[in-house]
Formats: C-alpha cells, sequence, structure tokens
C-alpha cells in the first residue's frame, strides 16, 4: 500500500485522464494504480494525499472521518475580528451549510514559494492572510467562505491534511514523497 504526498502546483487538474493542454497529475506522478483522497480545484495550491488503497482513499475522503485540512489563504482586504467569528461561525451557502471551523490572521508566510503567473494586484486595495482549518471539505468551500464575509479569495494553499503538513514534510510544488500509511487516522 502506497500513500505519497504531493504538492499541487497552481492550474494543475487532480486527475491523470487528460484534458485539453491543461496539466495533470499525470505530468508529475508516474506511479502506477495511485488516485487521489480528495481534490483540490486547479486554482488551488498544496498538498494533497494520493494511494493505491481504496479503502485507505475512502477513509481519508470521506467527510465522516473528519481529518483536519489547513489551508493559508490570501485575502483581498484586511480579515477584522468581526470577519474572522464570522467564517469560524456556520455560514449558509445556500446548498448547505458550513460546520464551524478555526481561522486566525497570520503573517504573510515568509517560506511560500512564489505563485506562477503571480496574484493579480490592486494597488488600492491591502491584502491580509488567514489559516483556516475545516474537518469538511466542499466544493470551493473556503473561496465562497471568504467571499461570504466579503474578502475574497486570492490565493489559496493546502498546507495540512490530518497528520501531514507542508511543514513538517517540505515540498515544492511538483514534487511528492512516500510516507507510511499507518499514520493516516492515528490518534494524536
Amino acid at each position: 500500500m502506497s500513500l505519497i504526498l504531493f504538492n499541487k502546483p497552481f492550474q494543475v487538474l487532480c486527475q491523470f485522464s487528460r484534458e485539453d493542454e491543461r496539466e495533470t497529475l499525470a505530468d508529475y506522478l508516474d506511479i502506477p494504480n495511485i488516485y487521489p483522497a480528495g481534490r483540490l480545484d486547479a486554482d488551488s495550491e498544496g498538498l494533497m494525499l494520493l494511494t493505491d488503497d481504496g479503502r485507505l482513499q475512502h477513509q481519508i475522503a470521506h467527510p465522516d472521518h473528519k481529518e483536519a485540512k489547513t489551508y493559508l489563504v490570501q485575502l483581498e482586504g484586511v480579515a477584522d475580528r468581526a470577519s474572522l467569528d464570522r467564517l469560524q461561525a456556520p455560514i449558509d451557502l445556500g446548498d448547505f451549510i458550513t460546520k464551524p471551523c478555526r481561522a486566525n490572521l497570520i503573517a504573510a508566510p515568509e517560506w511560500l514559494w512564489p505563485r506562477n503567473p503571480p496574484i493579480r494586484v490592486r494597488h488600492d486595495k491591502p491584502t491580509s492572510w488567514i489559516a483556516i482549518t475545516l474537518e469538511e471539505g466542499k466544493n470551493r468551500q473556503v473561496r465562497r467562505m471568504t467571499a461570504a464575509v466579503g474578502l475574497p479569495t486570492l490565493r489559496l494553499v493546502r498546507s495540512a491534511i490530518g497528520p501531514f503538513s507542508l511543514a513538517t514534510h517540505p515540498l515544492m510544488p511538483g514534487e511528492w514523497m512516500k510516507v507510511p500509511a499507518a499514520t493516516v487516522g492515528a490518534k494524536r
């Protein structure tokens, strides 16, 4: 059984099959029979887990198992206490209501690689960074949450999934490593 940590670059599709001329996981991983355990949209970057074990894939990706996921988010605007409180409370996004989460204002991560292409810069709009930790993960959820509190997402980097993080397993975009699968779901 294999468990792969992969740092997904910006604009790479979370699939192995080709679609137009866009980059996919197949451009970075040549390991037979592995599949993503969860997804990141093309506009998002950062940590993904892939495995060749269907039960492990289900365990990681299924909402009932609640592996916490942490995202570093660059926002258009400055997150204040009120917006952080709103992000942490359940938010009605129309098709679902989010579960409570953790959201904190952070300094711009100095270790973070430059994005290619860079985010759009508007000189009349300041930006700020937050770390948000969810135990769920619906389609474009973080982006929809920040938009709902009036702070559009400019950049979104998943930095941790459960016991794995880019801090403890440093990978540059496009890099990957094998890790022991037994660490998933272990009590911390």
